[in-house]
């Protein structure tokens, strides 16, 4: 449900307008050396209000531990992380109440939890959740060692021009997605296992996580299905398994084969946009317009790739734990 790994196992909580949102990682090893300063760089990439594009709530968002940590360092026991909410205005979402946002996940809420879910800000199914996956990435990555963890937008609403295509949406009034693609490298061959716990598998399931992605690709993706064997199969040139090409994307049959991991997500654009739109008042029974107000932001992707890069960290982290590449004394 809120929890994914199997020996470094996140789990996360909190609403949108709730007190805080944080997370909890069972089986960190101790003597991993934690600071809220390891941890700035990459929560100030993820905030909004700092660069076009992107919702105006400002939050501090700075870690505050619960459990876990003594003297600068992970103890090994259940390490618990909050962060804040302290800029809401849950007003705006009063008067849509009852007018669930297309592409959002008002409406399944409401169904799912009778009508008992927070609805202000998408409550739980709130990006803002991701806070708790970018602090669980920061760890993640700290035991990654030498092994990096990169990720950029290739593209806004099509455009390779990032600026073009995010002016486009500004000219529409209206809201656009875009592609991020990831890159590991560093990390060993024989990560991973056949069929469900398959590396792409598991990367799959945690990038889903990821409120608004819709599809995902390793490799060279799709285009494979236009390409002949001969040209897509990457010939291995040593015993290290490195290959000439890399159309795999660095896994074959669901196991790290040593080269650099390549994949790409694609990112819908927010559901909650200024244009005029129809929706069910489940109230009245009437499909009535209605435009989104409030502060919210016109391209998710831009926030994505600092996500992308945790969720990424937290799968290899707990697979190099089960294959015992790290240990669990640091």
């Amino acid at each position: 449900m809120n929890s994914f790994g199997r020996i470094f196992k996140v789990t996360i909580f909190g609403e949108s307008h709730g007190e805080s949102v944080g997370l909890n990682i069972d089986g960190c090893p101790a003597g991993l050396p934690l600071t809220v300063e390891d941890f700035l760089v990459d929560i100030e990439r993820r905030k909004g209000g700092t660069q076009k594009g992107t919702t105006p709530r400002k939050e501090d968002d700075l870690p505050i531990f619960k459990s876990g940590v003594f003297n600068n360092k992970t103890t090994g026991a259940p390490l618990t992380i909050l962060f804040e909410n302290k800029n809401t205005r849950s007003g705006d979402y009063e008067k849509q109440r009852a007018v669930p946002r297309p592409g959002h996940a008002d409406f399944v809420a409401h169904q799912k939890f009778g009508g008992n879910e927070d609805y202000r800000g998408g409550g739980h199914f709130s990006g803002r959740l991701t806070v708790a996956l970018v602090a669980a990435g920061v760890i993640a990555k700290k035991l990654l060692g030498s092994a990096t963890v990169t990720a950029n937008i290739l593209e806004i609403g099509g455009e390779k021009d990032l600026e073009k295509g995010l002016q486009n949406a500004i000219d529409h009034k209206d809201s656009i997605g875009g592609i991020v693609e990831c890159r590991v490298n560093g990390l060993p061959a024989g990560l991973g296992e056949p069929f469900f716990d398959s590396a792409e598998s598991l990367l799959s399931h945690a990038v889903f996580a990821i409120p608004a992605i819709r599809g995902i690709e390793f490799g060279t993706g799709f285009a494979a299905a236009r390409m002949y064997g001969s040209e897509h199969n990457d010939a291995i040139e040593d015993m290290t398994g490195k290959t000439r090409t890399n159309h795999a994307g660095g896994i074959v049959g669901g196991i790290t084969n040593g080269n650099e991991i390549v994949f790409r997500i694609a990112v819908k654009p927010t559901s909650s946009t200024p244009k005029d739109q129809q929706t069910l008042n489940w109230e009245s029974g009437e499909i009535e317009n209605f435009s989104v107000k409030g502060r919210h932001d016109l391209c998710i992707a831009l926030r994505v790739p600092v996500v992308l890069e945790a969720v990424t960290a937290m799968v290899l982290a707990d697979l190099l734990l089960l294959e015992q590449r790290i240990k669990r004394l640091i």
